[in-house]
């Protein structure tokens, strides 16, 4: 009897465990490695790099690949299909009209097409796209896509964003499911529109590979604590998925969390993996 209840437990842990975001990969292969040399003083970070030739997952600070935050401006991958699919965003080339108010960055301040918006992360033009789709087909492609916790509870402008109203949450390894499904055209999107987002991310492109990606980045109390940088590297062989975010404890750490420094941490590793020149 005691034996049979102990069984229970375990596999009743287990069962609890596969359900968490950092166990969503338990079924399949998975390679811990260790780059800290790259991360520095973010000791609150995590990488992701899925392999979809092999199916495998290399995970650098496992403790931190299943806790969620803010994606911040790494979100306008999934807003921007959500836009195209819904008609509100016509093409890559639909231009929002500036409304006049000053935004953060000078770029900003300026008529935006889709793709000079997530080139820029204007966050104004996705706050408008936002609005246009409204909150009940916003949370129907969200959830659909099954995107983090899927909560868009904070408002249509701002549940993305780091913040009290950002009730949006992502773990790294939560993003690379996201991007799986983004490069086999998998999610409830179009082709054809996932073929537009898929442009419009284009960073560059090397001899053997396309790195394509975004960052985002969040602030508390004028300080930039939360730095993503995700996205693909397509080679002649594979596609590599990845996804890294760095963290910053207001209290703790100094080392300002952007999404720059993220893509720059990114794309260190990935040229010493070889993957990237």
């Amino acid at each position: 009897m005691i034996t049979k209840c102990i069984k229970t437990i375990i596999l009743a842990f287990s069962v609890y465990l596969l359900l968490q975001p950092s166990f969503a990969a338990a079924a399949n292969d998975f390679k811990p490695i260790d780059m800290s040399n790259f991360f520095g003083r973010h000791k609150s970070a995590s990488f992701v790099l899925y392999n979809c030739a092999t199916d495998k997952y290399y995970i650098h600070n496992s403790e931190y690949v299943g806790k969620r935050y803010s994606p911040c401006s790494s979100f306008k991958i999934l807003n921007s299909l959500i836009g195209l699919e819904t008609g509100v965003i016509k093409n890559e080339n639909h231009v929002i009209e500036w409304d006049g108010k000053d935004g953060r960055l000078k770029i900003w301040n300026q008529d935006h097409t889709l793709a000079s918006a997530i080139k820029n992360s204007v966050v104004w033009y996705y706050q408008t796209l936002a609005k246009s789709v409204g909150e009940k087909r916003m949370k129907k492609f969200v959830e659909a896509a099954e995107y983090g916790n899927m909560d868009i509870s904070g408002g249509l402008t701002k549940f993305w964003l780091h913040g009290s109203e950002g009730t949006l949450k992502i773990s790294a390894l939560e993003q690379v499911e996201f991007l799986k499904k983004f490069v086999d055209e998998k999610l409830p999107f179009s082709k054809k529109n996932i073929r537009i987002v898929k442009k419009i991310i284009e960073l560059q492109a090397g001899e053997n590979y396309s790195l394509s990606g975004k960052t985002g980045s969040g602030m508390e109390n004028g300080r930039h604590v939360c730095g993503w940088f995700v996205g693909t590297v397509k080679t002649t062989k594979t596609v590599y998925v990845f996804a890294t975010l760095i963290a910053a404890d207001l209290k703790t750490e100094d080392s300002p969390a952007l999404g720059s420094v993220a893509k720059k941490i990114t794309m260190n590793i990935l040229k010493s993996m070889e993957i990237i020149k």
